[in-house]
Order: structure tokens, then sequence, then C-alpha cells
């Protein structure tokens, strides 16, 4: 498709929008610009999959602000015309603030975001002050829905026009298709609905054929057979386990401090040792740490990462998807994605909207055959790159993440943690036949997540781990640098000592929100109906069996008795001879 300019489409632009897009250097469209935004203007549905960094937000914002402009009738301060649901926090603040930005120049529009990590009250708050357009995750924008009784948003949406799903794909990959049923619920039929994603699913075709009416499928690829940027140079290395992080720290060193680097891993606490570790062997480069279990700290990585000119961003596959993020220049997978579809979104996030942009891929020399998987799975061709392997540089990054746990009992907790989770997250890849974790040699894998004592766990026994050497120490005597929370181990060691049985009663209780009560008060509540409701229908059952027996009783004893009173009558008869002994000896069959 040849590029094309805003003013050539055939339905022309408000001048908001153009002015808007102007000012963001928007010259031309992309070609899901140019194929989805006249189908939508024109009253269709729209399902449409494109590579990452394609420009699938403008595809959905431009048509949504023209419908909500085109409508004769001026919006009220609490009629919802357009909603927007994504999977994250990130990408649903990316996609509001892009639509602020066009939303200065349309005064009469107004937006809400709506993301979880707060208090719910606060997001009502903004709702009560007006709002046209929602911009929301699936699950806080159900919690408003079903349970806010002070804001009736069911009666806000009946004339709502346009429904997006960005990421559509990863909604349902979340485990949100009931949340988004429950949604739907309350929404009107009659709307136009944009289905965006950079991959086609099987849950998404079921999804598109419940909610979309004849929709038009657009699919915009910029190369035959080819689903990441053409402008990505995509790489790998082949690294072993005890010298992975070695290799890396000598990549970013070689490459320089001045660039923009993503790191993924494959688990949260990978994140949390190796960010640490990081920051030590690398201090003239920021570093930020970022995955799905910080919650209200996320906002606070992204943007200041975001903003910046250079740094290192370690993440989980939380970033992977749809996160739009200046001028990232190398993506760098250190561990092989859970899923081959995420393998091409950690590599979008960057050669973005026509950008050149560089990734590699750190495997082992068992996973190899990832490569040839990678190919034929997702059509993406990897050249092999080799690195430089520093013995130094081995010894530095061993004696560094020893140093660390040594100093804070706690970094050897994080560590000893992220070792499992990873060998657990291993066990669990989509592509186990190929990636198996009985041919890693688990004592070089140990000392290459620098532990100081191997950890007991399942997935270890029977296997050889000789290669492993700790430091001669006994890990006992590494005291937190949190003296509240040494006390609390020094108490519990004490008590270990004198029963041999570990104090699981000191154990800390977990602070309690108070979402957390109230949820728990109704699960109790209704843990007490049901219970109630339980024991009625057992009285039930209990009165009805007795009512049944008594009845049951009651029968059989006025039929005895009514036998009893035909044999009496009989004798009585018989003693007064009013009847023979042959009459009398026939009625008792003898």
């Amino acid at each position: 498709m040849k590029t094309q300019k805003w003013e050539e489409l055939d339905v022309r632009l408000s001048d908001p929008v153009l002015k808007t897009l102007k000012q963001l250097k928007y010259f031309n469209m992309t070609p899901v610009q140019a194929a989805c935004i006249p189908l939508l203007l024109n009253g269709k549905d729209v399902a449409a999959e494109a590579v990452t960094g394609s420009g699938k937000t403008l595809a959905f914002l431009i048509p949504l602000l023209e419908i909500l402009q085109r409508r004769s009738e001026k919006w009220k301060t609490m009629e919802i015309g357009a909603i927007i649901i994504s999977p994250t926090r990130e990408l649903a603040s990316q996609i509001s603030k892009i639509l602020d930005t066009f939303l200065e120049n349309i005064p009469s529009l107004k937006q809400v975001l709506l993301v979880g990590g707060g208090p719910r009250e606060r997001d009502v708050e903004k709702l009560k002050r007006g709002v046209n357009i929602i911009v929301s995750t699936p699950g806080r924008l159900e919690d408003i829905f079903s349970n806010c009784s002070s804001i009736n948003l069911g009666f806000c949406v009946k004339s709502l026009e346009f429904l997006v799903l960005d990421e559509a794909d990863r909604l349902l990959d979340f485990g949100f298709s009931g949340t988004l049923d429950i949604i739907l619920s309350y929404l009107p039929r009659l709307r136009r609905t944009g289905l965006f994603s950079a991959t086609q699913t099987k849950k998404l075709r079921e999804l598109i054929r419940a909610g979309l009416r004849n929709p038009a499928l657009i699919i915009v690829k910029e190369k035959s057979n080819v689903s990441t940027p053409i402008n990505l140079n995509n790489s790998y290395t082949i690294a072993q386990p005890d010298n992975k992080l070695s290799v890396l720290i000598n990549f970013i060193r070689l490459v320089g401090f001045e660039m923009k680097y993503m790191i993924f891993f494959s688990t949260c606490a990978c994140v949390d040792y190796f960010s640490r570790v990081i920051k030590i062997l690398l201090p003239s480069i920021n570093i930020f740490a970022l995955h799905g279990k910080m919650k209200n700290e996320r906002y606070k990585v992204f943007e200041p990462f975001r903003r910046a000119q250079s740094g290192i961003l370690i993440c989980t596959d939380v970033m992977a998807r749809g996160i739009d993020i200046p001028e990232v220049d190398w993506v760098l997978q250190y561990d092989p994605p859970s899923t081959a579809s995420s393998f091409v979104h950690r590599c979008g996030r960057t050669a973005r909207i026509g950008n050149e942009g560089n990734a590699l891929l750190f495997l082992l020399e068992t996973e190899d055959a990832y490569v040839d998987f990678i190919k034929r799975n997702q059509k993406v061709e990897l050249q092999k790159t080799e690195t430089k392997l520093d013995e130094d540089t081995v010894k530095e990054c061993l004696q560094q993440m020893r140093q660390l746990q040594l100093k804070d009992r706690l970094i050897f907790d994080i560590a000893n943690r992220a070792f499992v989770s990873y060998i657990q997250a291993y066990n669990k890849h989509e592509c186990n036949l190929i990636l198996r974790l009985k041919d890693i040699d688990l004592g070089k894998l140990a000392m290459g997540f620098g532990l100081l004592k191997m950890p007991k766990m399942p997935e270890l026994k029977g296997k050889d781990v000789s290669f492993f050497v700790g430091p001669d120490i006994d890990v006992n005597t590494i005291s937190y640098v949190n003296q509240q929370r040494e006390l609390r181990r020094m108490e519990k060691l004490t008590k270990y000592q004198n029963t041999g049985v570990w104090p699981v009663n000191l154990k800390r209780k977990q602070k309690q929100t108070e979402s957390w009560s109230e949820s728990k008060k109704r699960k109790l509540e209704k843990q007490e109906k049901r219970g109630k409701r339980k024991e009625k229908r057992k009285l039930k059952q209990q009165f009805t069996t007795t009512v049944s027996v008594k009845k049951k009783k009651k029968r059989i004893s006025e039929e005895d008795f009514e036998e009893l009173a035909k044999d009496i009558a009989l004798i009585k008869k018989f003693k007064k001879k009013k009847i023979s002994q042959e009459v009398f000896d026939a009625a008792f069959g003898v």
C-alpha cells in the first residue's frame, strides 16, 4: 500500500484532528491507519491485525474522535460515547496521554483514565466530574460497572457509539474473557466495535464472531510472511549457563552506555534479583526495574525510563505489548519467552514506526533448536552473533553477586527465589519439547545466579549439580540489614534450634488493607448464607422424611385395625352360633 497523506482520505477529517496530527508531526498514514480509518468512519466493525509499532493507536483514536464530533446533539456531561479497554496500566496510560493531546483542540469532549492500583473511590470521583470517553483496564471497569452504586455507569453508556479492545489477544491471554463478558453485557448492541492486535488467536476469532456485526478483517504486514518490523535487526548468541550474565554485561559495555536498552527476563523474581546485580556491575548507566507484581510503583518506573535519553529497563513480558517507548536501541532477551508470540512482541519494542532497531536473544547451548522453532512458527530470521567472553568479567559477576548476598540476607533470599522461579517457569515453557530442563547443567545454572548454596526443590532431586561450588560459609550467619527483620529471624532460628521445628506462628501477618477486609467480610457473609441455606435444606429434607414415615405407619396401623376388627366380629358370631364351624374355618384359612 502506497503512502498516503491524511488529507487524501476519502472521508475528510475534522480541523482539530488534522491540527493535532500536524503538531505531533504525523504527516502520513501507516498502512493499518489507511485501511481501518475509512471503514470505521463508514460504520463498519473492524478486527485488525498488524505488527507491533505499526500505528494501531491512531488507527482507532482518530475515527473515535471523528465519530463523537459528528453527532448532531451535544454530548452531555455524564454521557459516555466511547470506551477503550487495554490489558495493562502502562498501555492504558499511554493511550490516555495521546488522547489528551487531541482533546486539547477538542474542548467539548472529556476523557478519564481508570486503572487499578488505587482506591475505587478516586476513579468514581473522576467520573462524577464528567466524562465522554473512558480509557480503562478491564478489571477496574468491570468493578465500577458491578459494584459501584453511587454512579450508575450502565445508564451512562446507553448512547455508546464506539468500543475499542486494544491488544485484544492479550486481553484474552490474561484471562479477562469472563470480565469482558460482564462489561459487554452492560453495553448497547448497536455500536461500532474495533479489535486491534498484533496476532490472531483461536480465542480472538471466537470473540470476533460473538461481539462484532459482520466485521471487516484487516491484516497488515510490512513484508510478506514477516511478523516483526522490517527495520529490525534480529540476532542471537550462545552462552554457557554459568557465564550468561557476564556475556550480557560485556556486550553492553562494548555497545555503549549512551543507548536505551530493554532486557527481558522470564520471571518477576529474576527481575528483582538481576536488577540489583546489574546496578552494581554497570554503575554509570541508569537502571530501571519493572514487573507485574509492583502494582503502584510501575508508573513511577515507566515514566522516568520513557523520558530518559539512555538507560536500561529490566522487565518481564508485562512490558512486551503495545508500549511505545521512544528510541529504544536494543531489546535484549535474556531468557526465551514463554510463548512464540511473545518473542515477536518483545522485539517490537524497538524499530517502531519505521525507525531502525536491534534485538538480541541469549540462548544456552542446549537451546539452539529454538532458532529453527521461531523461524518456522513466527517467520523470523535470526542471525548468529558472536559475543566476546571475558574471563575477568565472569569472575567479577560471580564475586559481585555473592558479595551482595553476604552483605544482606534479603538479597540471599531474592537470589534463591529467582533461581527457583526460573526453573519452575522453564519447566512450564510452551516449547518444552526443545527447551528441556533435564538438558541444562543445573550446577552451572546455579553458578550463573551466583548462589551461595543450592536450594532444596523437587526439580533438583537426582540431578548432577557437581559443577556448583559454593563459598565455605554457614549461610545462617548472614544477617538482614533491616534490624526488625533480623530480630524476627533470630527468634525463629532460636526456637528451631531448641525444637527442631520451624516456628511458622512467628511469621509476620500480612497487613490488611481496607479493600481486602471488605472482600473477606463479603466472603464470610456468603459462607454463612450458604451454611444457613444448607441447614435449611437438611431440616426440610428430615421433616419430609419424618412425615412420610409417619403417614406410612398411620396407614399400616389403620389397615391392621380393620383386619383385627373383622376377626373379632367373626369370633363373636361363632360363639353365639350365628355361623357354622365350616364358615369360621374357611374365614381363617383352616
